[in-house]
């Protein structure tokens, strides 16, 4: 009789890859788990309970086809799990190491309910990634026939690269243009290589150049091109910006040095990790060593930022959100891996405003929470006269990005944007009231993660695949 690969939960316990400690990952940017052996990513694959309603895949954005590629891995069939694993994402690897899984797929595991510990999503969709790359299961695209439509996709982050990989499969003519030296977006300078190691992000986009898909790179759209100029030059255009807008902090000394938002500060760590030149780095503007950093902001922008700063040798790091670790919007996990590494949290405490020039401090209020709001969140209400200073010689400002304003950026007065300020989009399609433009990711649904900007760019891909199959039938009637 053949052994039963799967539904071993009740026997076999969760097992997460090796986690290096805490005091050796503090000293380099390297990814602080390591990959599972063959046998151990069999074995924890086979955890899974093979459930008749998969919650993972209903809570993962893309719906990924989880309990079929963790019964393929836990049989050894392991390019075939990969090929499954492609066929709703694409990219991977890279939401294996950065998707919130705690949240998302993990977090809705039917025995991770039933107290048995989750499967280790995440963890094995990385190894069967990282497995068919060194194994070369992964091919350049290579259409089986050329088509001449072009397609000009804005911003080379996540949602853009995502359309342009399936634009580019069924044949289309691709050019990404893109605002920075490199591809890849906040994958690239917002993500710090401790979460996603940049030659992962490197290799993507060389099998998406080798494919060829075209990359305009430092090219600022509005400056060195005009966005008419892209939408004359193509069939189709696909907006995907991005948010890069930073929320402001306002209040006494908010203009002091020694204050730097978040996005500059991690950009130019990363870019220092390429071996860039990066003068506000070397000058100690964006280089927590030696300081007292105080991160203000709660999400995963702000987890980045301290455990970026524990790295660069700060003297210490302090997280101020103003509600408590129960109802703050980053990654539990992500929490947990910075307490390791020396970061202190500070809960129930907003910024009032700054002490000298350069910073010296953050005055802090404290908080408690009251009435839950709207969405069910207790809202954060003031102590009265429990004020005090936070003494700080740097502050990071993490408090998420808004959209830019295109429109007027552009000089494209017509494109419909929200009160929000993001693009206004058909639900559906992700077409913009521009015909034939489409926007995907952040600058559509507000700044959100990596795996919904994925969806939203292979959605709008099929949108335009599914017109130009429409318009050929017609024309052939």
């Amino acid at each position: 009789m053949a052994e039963q690969k799967m539904l071993k939960f009740v026997t076999v316990g969760k097992d997460m890859p090796e986690k290096r400690s805490a005091d050796t990952r503090r000293q380099d940017f390297h990814e602080i788990y390591g990959e599972y052996a063959r046998e151990k990513a069999a074995e924890q694959a086979g955890r899974c309970s093979q459930c008749g309603v998969p919650y993972c895949q209903t809570h993962c954005p893309l719906h990924n086809n989880i309990p079929d590629w963790l019964r393929l891995t836990a049989e050894g069939r392991l390019q075939e799990a990969y090929e499954l694993s492609q066929a709703t994402n694409t990219f991977p690897e890279i939401c294996g190491r950065i998707c919130p899984q705690d949240r998302l797929c993990e977090g809705n595991c039917v025995i991770e309910q039933s107290g048995h510990g989750t499967v280790t999503i995440g963890a094995v969709e990385k190894y069967i990634t990282d497995t068919a790359w060194e194994e070369g299961w992964v091919k350049p695209i290579a259409p089986k026939s050329e088509r001449p439509e072009s397609v000009g996709i804005i911003g080379a982050g996540p949602g853009g690269l995502a359309a342009a990989d399936r634009l580019r499969r069924a044949g289309l003519q691709v050019t990404v243009y893109d605002r920075y030296d490199r591809a890849g977006g906040l994958m690239t300078y917002g993500i710090p290589g401790f979460k996603l190691e940049k030659d992962v992000v490197m290799r993507r986009n060389d099998q998406l150049e080798q494919g060829g898909v075209a990359f305009r790179l430092n090219c600022n759209v509005g400056e060195e091109i005009g966005f008419a100029e892209i939408r004359e030059a193509h069939d189709f255009v696909v907006i995907a910006t991005g948010v890069y807008k930073s929320r402001d902090l306002p209040g006494p000394g908010s203009g002091a040095a020694g204050l730097v938002r978040a996005i500059d500060f991690l950009t130019a760590s990363n870019r220092k990790s390429f071996g860039d030149d990066v003068p506000e780095f070397d000058s100690g503007e964006l280089n927590a060593e030696g300081k007292r950093v105080v991160v203000i902001g709660g999400g995963d922008t702000a987890m980045d930022c301290v455990r970026t700063a524990v790295r660069q040798g700060a003297t210490s790091v302090k997280c101020l959100y103003r509600r408590d670790r129960a109802n703050m919007p980053g990654s539990q996990r992500e929490v947990a891996n910075a307490e390791e590494e020396g970061v202190e949290f500070v809960w129930l405490t907003a910024p009032n405003g700054f002490a000298g020039d350069p910073v010296t401090g953050t005055m802090v209020q404290r908080m408690r929470l009251g009435q839950p709001d709207v969405t069910g969140r207790q809202s954060p209400e003031l102590i009265e006269g429990a004020d005090y200073v936070e003494e700080a010689d740097l502050v990071i400002k993490a408090l998420g990005f808004e959209p830019e304003d295109l429109p007027a950026l552009w000089d494209q007065p017509e494109l419909e944007v929200t009160r929000w300020g993001t693009v206004k989009t058909s639900f559906q399609t992700h077409e913009t009231n521009l015909p034939g433009v489409y926007a995907v990711g952040d600058i559509a649904r507000g700044a959100s993660l990596v795996v919904w900007a994925i969806r939203d760019g292979r959605e709008a891909a099929d949108a335009i695949l599914e017109r130009l199959a429409t318009s050929a039938s017609v024309a052939a009637e």
